[in-house]
């Protein structure tokens, strides 16, 4: 079951500048994960780390601006950028119906997290940094996404190069790899292209195709995925990336010399994904890469201490 939605605002902590704000809301829990496979009857279980859980008060949401300003870093070390485009937002855990986005025209590398712009269920930007530009589109798709899934906290969207090459094909990955296996029987593909997202219909649409899905593939478009953690959904928009790649990569090889790619049986994809396309697996796989850009940047991106 997913885990409940943070609660409304009417029941959140008033923010205030006297508020103190420590560095973290809390600690990471151990999570151990018991694998039941008839292919290794003799698996072990192995641990990873949950992440803190969020409260309506000024430490989460700092910790949510923080993390979310150094997904952006990390998007633009893969290149996800371009132009303008993409986004990632992320709920805000004291008013639950708001969600934190990047303001448009701010490139992916420079942004901190004093530079994020809190938006409502309407469209309307009601805090943030000095640039408070929206993306209509971020708005369209994201915003409908929040509110179709309680369970979201947050959504990722670039034209990043694989994915949209992928996209053209108008079909679901195949399950070629053991990472590919994180998305077996968890993305849909949305075949409506109508152009630039600018209206809610549209955006209402993606999210009723990708229903309960970590992830959708919008037809010529690009990749869109969600997480119940910042660095979860980052870590499936990078990995669906890499699949992508992968999958154009083994479809040219195959077809180069005549051969046919090995696709993973549905029984073994189940089992994998249980493992490697759980929430925790998400969670615990992109911490990885949020610890190594903080490592490298220092808080540069985290300029609200």
């Amino acid at each position: 079951m997913p885990p409940p939605p943070p609660p409304s605002a009417s029941s959140a902590e008033v923010p205030t500048k006297e508020t103190p704000v420590p560095i973290t809301p809390g600690p990471d829990e151990d999570e151990t994960v018991y694998i039941t496979s008839t292919f290794q009857p003799d698996a072990k279980p192995m641990r990873l780390l949950r992440p803190p859980k969020l409260t309506p008060t000024l430490a989460s949401r700092a910790h949510v601006k923080r993390t979310l300003a150094c997904a952006f870093r990390i998007f633009a070390r893969y290149g996800f950028d371009e132009g303008v485009t993409g986004h990632i937002t992320a709920r805000d855990p004291i008013q639950s119906d708001c969600f934190w986005v990047n303001p448009f025209g701010v490139h992916f590398s420079l942004i901190k997290a004093s530079d994020l712009i809190l938006v409502d269920n309407r469209g309307t930007v009601i805090d943030g940094g000095e640039c408070r530009r929206l993306n209509t589109a971020a708005f369209m798709i994201h915003g409908m996404i929040h509110i179709a899934r309680e369970d979201v906290m947050c959504a990722a969207h670039s034209h990043s190069i694989y994915g949209r090459t992928w996209a053209a094909m108008g079909r679901e990955l195949d399950m070629l790899t053991q990472d590919s296996c994180a998305f077996w029987k968890d993305h849909a593909i949305f075949d409506q292209f109508g152009g630039v997202v600018m209206g809610q219909s549209e955006g209402k649409a993606i999210a009723k195709r990708m229903g309960s899905n970590k992830a959708v593939i919008l037809q010529n478009h690009g990749l869109l995925t969600v997480g119940q953690s910042i660095e979860e959904a980052v870590y499936w928009f990078i990995s669906m990336e890499k699949c992508c790649q992968t999958q154009l990569l083994a479809d040219a090889a195959a077809a180069g010399r005549g051969y046919q790619t090995v696709k993973i049986g549905d029984e073994e994809a189940e089992v994998t994904h249980r493992i490697v396309g759980m929430p925790t697996a998400g969670y615990f796989s992109g911490r990885a890469l949020f610890e190594k850009l903080i490592k490298e940047e220092g808080k540069e991106f985290d300029d609200e201490q």
